[in-house]
């Protein structure tokens, strides 16, 4: 799918469009529904797993934001900053107040970790206070030059999770858990394949001793990061001085991690599942449904009443099932104008009610996925046999997903080769032996304008792709925005 695609796919279907500002966009109603479907889901399991939701200010103070030098290394380029409280107007012209210059700048949070760890400090004081597993939902602002409405955006919402523990092990346990909780999330729900490992130095979050990441591939082979874990170790504590007495009255440092997803899993929804038709959402997490669409023509009354009569049945059936269903019965709109819309927004499964369904006794029921139809008689028995149908499309998509990913991913041994794909730019991840080196690293990117996406570790050993140096781990590489 190409840019100009993308974005008319977006726009069409009704979940954003371009405010006035250039990277800020607007959330439409069906857009946010996607969100929040995402947002009700982690949610729900984060609290099962004991992390409570917290809220901290949009605005943090530029000298707890800048105390930590290694933190602010990849923010400070995009970080916006509030310089006056007022302002007013001068020969018919707004302008700043110049009395309102405020006394310490102010910095829009492009994350939070700063402002966090700087209030903990103050609240522990014991080992009783801890674990600390906090999670916020929360507005990011990162001024980026090149913007990509979703994929990279200047504004985005943020699930921001940050633990503190009393030890490595505790802090390394959390990381385990998140990984497993983000791996089935991502799968299970948004039916989205992916890659693991660890960013390199270069890549990793600043202020991190290890970022964790989840990769993909979305329509264009350009690779997309979905969601990040970062192990802090002692780094952030140390800094801002967050302490704690153990039991046996000796004074520690805490261990952190931070993980979070964001909004950009909209655009990678779209960007894999999407098809010429439109928008394919999985069900899971999708605003409607189902929607039931009657073949009606010269406005035959009779015939009305009588799909009314079996959508009431239908609506009866699934009434508190957690299943949206939407029943277009504007009956000045051809059926295939409806079609055409339904599909562009990517409901899952369409139910088309008329004569012949009616003289049969029957509903004709359409997957979006792939246009499979199925013809089902209205009973008890209906709720279970959609579910089946909606558990069908989950796997397929996945699977589909899955399938392109491993066809746009090579592994390859020579560096040449290796270089051509790239400047071929029809190429997702190339998996190779790399030496651990961030010079090479630098040369690579250069060279091809391929970064590391993530290392994993391997028992077997290689050749590095660029040294020929023998190292046992394997870098995914690839291109992003």
């Amino acid at each position: 799918m190409n840019n100009k695609n993308y974005i008319k796919l977006i726009i069409k279907s009704k979940i954003a469009f371009f405010s006035e500002i250039k990277g800020f966009i607007i959330l439409r109603t069906y857009g946010y529904k996607i969100w929040e479907n995402i947002k009700n889901i982690l949610n729900n399991i984060l609290i099962k797993t004991k992390h409570k939701n917290v809220y901290f200010p949009l605005l943090i103070p530029k000298k707890i934001f800048f105390i930590d030098k290694n933190h602010i290394k990849n923010f400070y380029k995009e970080c916006a900053i509030v310089t006056h409280s007022k302002f007013i107007i001068k020969n018919n012209k707004v302008i700043l107040d110049p009395k309102s210059k405020l006394e310490e700048e102010l910095i829009i949070r492009p994350t939070s970790e700063s402002i966090i760890w700087y209030t903990y400090s103050k609240i522990i004081q014991s080992y009783r206070n801890l674990p600390i597993l906090i999670n916020q939902w929360s507005n990011i602002i990162r001024l980026e030059i090149r913007n990509k409405i979703f994929i990279r955006n200047s504004e985005f919402i943020l699930q921001e999770g940050h633990t503190g523990h009393k030890n490595k092990i505790e802090c390394i346990n959390e990381i385990i858990k998140i990984k497993n909780i983000y791996k089935k999330f991502i799968k299970n729900y948004l039916c989205i394949p992916f890659i693991t490992g660890f960013k390199t130095n270069n890549e990793k979050f600043s202020g991190a001793k290890f970022t964790f990441t989840f990769e993909t591939i979305i329509n264009n082979y350009k690779c997309l990061q979905l969601a990040t874990i970062h192990y802090f170790a002692k780094n952030f504590s140390k800094v801002y001085k967050v302490k704690y007495t153990n039991k046996k009255g000796k004074i520690k440092y805490i261990w952190c991690t931070s993980w979070g997803i964001s909004t950009r899993l909209i655009g990678a929804i779209i960007m894999i599942h999407s098809d010429k038709n439109g928008l394919i959402l999985p069900p899971k997490i999708a605003p409607i449904h189902i929607i039931i669409i009657p073949i009606i023509y010269n406005n035959n009354k009779n015939l009305i009443y009588k799909i009314n009569k079996i959508v009431y049945k239908i609506k009866k059936i699934f009434y508190n099932k957690n299943i949206i269903i939407k029943y277009d019965n504007n009956i000045y709109k051809k059926p295939g104008n409806k079609f055409y819309k339904y599909e562009n927004k990517g409901i899952p499964l369409r139910i088309i009610i008329g004569k012949k369904e009616i003289k049969n006794n029957i509903i004709e029921i359409v997957r979006r996925d792939n246009f499979k139809k199925y013809y089902y008689k209205i009973n008890n028995k209906l709720y279970n046999k959609i579910l089946k149908i909606f558990k069908k499309i989950q796997i397929n998509l996945y699977y589909k997903a899955k399938k392109k990913m491993k066809s746009n991913t090579l592994i390859i041994n020579n560096y040449k080769i290796f270089k051509n794909l790239f400047k071929k730019k029809k190429c997702g991840f190339i998996i190779a032996y790399y030496k651990i080196n961030k010079y090479t690293e630098l040369k690579i990117k250069k060279d091809t304008n391929a970064t590391i996406r993530c290392l994993i570790k391997k028992k077997k050993i290689g050749k590095c792709i660029y040294t020929g140096k023998i190292t046992n781990y394997i870098a995914i590489f690839g291109k992003s925005y």
